[in-house]
């Protein structure tokens, strides 16, 4: 089995040593059950978790930047995909196309 490569300076030469990964480059040393446990938990407005491929429901109207259009309180959102930065969500919205959420402004459906 290989090892993950180191996160801070990206060696692939990375080896075991007990509990601990340590890298021989830059002697950063981590356990690769941190990993999991840091894993980051997306929430809606309400607080249930959200995973990738959920349906979400807006509950805030929702202007489009550099658009007149407006995504309207109940509009369903199938199959998200959550990635990481200031608007979580990724997504296509019907007759809208494809754009990006903040998880405060949906609910879990």
């Amino acid at each position: 089995m290989s090892t993950p490569p180191c996160p801070n300076c990206s060696c692939e030469y990375t080896y075991e040593d007990g509990a601990l990964i340590i890298c021989p480059e830059c002697a950063h040393e981590w356990s690769p059950s941190a990993d999991a446990e840091n894993a980051k938990v997306w929430r809606d407005a309400n607080g249930n978790e959200l995973v990738d491929g959920d349906t979400v429901t807006v509950i805030k109207d929702l202007k489009v930047k550099g658009s007149s259009l407006v995504v309207k309180v109940g509009t369903r959102v199938k199959n998200i995909r959550l990635i990481e930065g200031d608007h979580d969500i990724d997504c296509r919205i019907d007759g809208i196309g494809p754009m990006q959420l903040k998880t405060e402004f949906v609910k879990k459906a």
